[in-house]
């Protein structure tokens, strides 16, 4: 009898969940980036199968602005009732509460409900080939022999190359100067010129530059290596032990949204994120395909800001 009442609770509950998404009406997929941008084309590989899936129109909306804060504003804002979803990255989750106390709008932990981590990539770390360096060690000694002579550039304070840099000037005990950028092309035409010797980057803009002889990578940001980057060793491996400062992807929803609803996505987005296609065309841009409870993702997040608001605490950085 508890078994059948069981059942028919799990019934009514899946019930509810779908009937929140009517045929008619789509479900907006909030992608805080431009279009283009690798939230955005990896959003879109994710929401045709999960419309699919779904057997729903999901509409996939770009809302650039403040660095992802806007539109992940926008979503936190939104009715919580299943029509609106948010597709970002870490920054707008995990920095952005921290860098814009003032003025952010909105809070992370309680105007958002994890749904799932979705992608995660690493960063890797760049020389210029001025330096003629073959391996972090060397990089790390040329530093020491030079302290505050060799400069580094992001694309502004705050930025995730930025903190990354600085955590690994901790790790490494050196002393670099930081230059800002307003795009990762113009630290690259810096790099290429020598006005920079180092950066933080991410593999789709690093690699091929590399490829072609004209960067020097060094290792990545993981802890592990990385399937799509075969050769290159993490940090973390190469003398500067727990270094990580990996990028990742995660879909949430309005705070109060029905759990039955959340459940459901992660179960699906589970289903995709594990089928070969997805993962071939994550890898192509440098991503590993993830899926995840909410569990999972909150704690992560809260992680990731533990170790970023370390360092930002030791800038004194604020961006209000």
């Amino acid at each position: 009898m508890l078994r059948r009442l069981f059942f028919l609770l799990i019934t009514l509950l899946a019930h509810n969940a779908w009937s929140a998404w009517p045929a008619d009406r789509p479900i907006h997929l909030v992608v805080p980036f431009p279009a283009g941008s690798s939230p955005d084309l990896l959003a879109r590989q994710v929401a045709d199968p999960l419309s699919k899936a779904l057997n729903q129109s999901i509409v996939v909306e770009n809302k650039p602005g403040a660095g992802g804060n806007l539109g992940t504003r926008l979503v936190a804002r939104a009715p919580n009732d299943g029509y609106t979803l948010l597709y970002t990255i870490n920054g707008p989750l995990v920095t952005a509460p921290t860098l814009y106390q003032k003025t952010l709008g909105y809070n992370p932990t309680t105007d958002l409900a994890p749904i799932s981590l979705i992608a995660t990539s690493p960063n890797v770390l760049v020389v210029s080939p001025t330096l003629q360096l073959s391996s972090t060690a060397e990089f790390v000694q040329q530093a020491k022999a030079r302290p505050n002579t060799l400069n580094y550039g992001s694309v502004g304070a705050g930025s995730a190359a930025h903190l990354a840099m600085e955590l690994f000037k901790q790790h490494a005990g050196v002393d670099l100067l930081h230059v800002p950028y307003a795009s990762f092309p113009q630290i690259t035409t810096a790099m290429l010129a020598g006005d920079i010797q180092a950066s933080f980057m991410v593999p789709a803009i690093a690699m091929p530059q590399a490829k072609e002889g004209k960067l020097k990578v060094l290792g990545v940001t993981s802890l592990t290596p990385t399937a799509s980057l075969p050769g290159l060793a993490p940090l973390a491996t190469q003398g500067f032990e727990g270094f990580e400062a990996i990028s990742w992807h995660a879909m949430l929803a309005p705070a109060g949204t029905d759990p039955t609803i959340l459940l459901k996505l992660q179960q699906i987005l589970a289903e995709i994120l594990a089928t070969a296609q997805i993962k071939d065309k994550f890898s192509a841009q440098y991503f590993s395909a993830v899926g995840s409870n909410a569990q999972v993702l909150q704690q992560l997040m809260q992680t990731e800001k533990k170790r970023w608001d370390e360092v930002m605490a030791r800038l004194n950085l604020s961006l209000d």
